[in-house]
């Protein structure tokens, strides 16, 4: 991922964190539903670990976007199958933004393209070139309101009273694993770092 090194570095914490949760999550569920949605959130959550690495650590490039791509893709297909559209939506984005690192990214293997396009030096030696970024404009403004939408969703299930209202009816307490405030939370921390990622494109 190109941007601040630092930004790379949290956002591989916080997605490494939440697919490790996922993956003990998943282990809790029994065979069925619950347990194929914690699988995708946890792949979800490892791959945006990989790809928000910074470049300057690790640049994929050229074997690692068609590999992402082909990963979520597979992804996708499955969520849609399982009926899981938001599932589907977040593997898509994932392939996207795997395919955009191919093209209009700076520096690294595109350098020399860059400056053939036209590019130029700035005086803080980053690349900036006469051709659009990586991406289509249209599809990343739409899927940042996606999952900005998405998030403030999530962060409103987190509301003490929503919580409150489910400890209320006097439910059996569960597992740390299968809590639902953390699974929230979760899926919050993903859509923060799905928005952040699709802002560097």
């Amino acid at each position: 991922m190109h941007g601040p090194p630092l930004i790379g570095w949290l956002l591989v914490a916080l997605c490494a964190a939440t697919g490790t949760y996922c993956l003990l999550q998943m282990r809790g569920e029994p065979p069925g539903p619950g347990r194929r949605i914690a699988r995708a959130e946890a792949l979800m959550g490892w791959g945006m670990a990989a790809m928000a690495v910074p470049s300057a650590v690790l640049d994929p490039r050229p074997w690692g976007p068609p590999a992402f791509a082909a990963v979520f893709g597979v992804a996708a297909v499955r969520a849609v199958g399982h009926h899981h559209l938001h599932h589907a939506i977040g593997a898509l984005a994932m392939a996207y933004m795997a395919l955009a690192m191919m093209t209009g990214t700076p520096g690294g293997h595109g350098h020399d393209a860059s400056m053939a396009a036209g590019g130029h030096m700035t005086a803080g030696g980053d690349m900036a070139s006469g051709a659009a970024a990586g991406g289509i404009p249209v599809l990343t403004g739409a899927l940042l309101a996606y999952f900005a939408v998405y998030a403030v969703r999530s962060g409103l299930r987190l509301l003490p009273m929503t919580d409150g209202a489910v400890a209320a009816t006097g439910a059996p307490p569960v597992g740390w694993s299968r809590r639902p405030e953390l699974r929230h939370a979760c899926r919050l921390t993903m859509a923060i770092g799905m928005f952040a990622m699709l802002l560097t494109l």
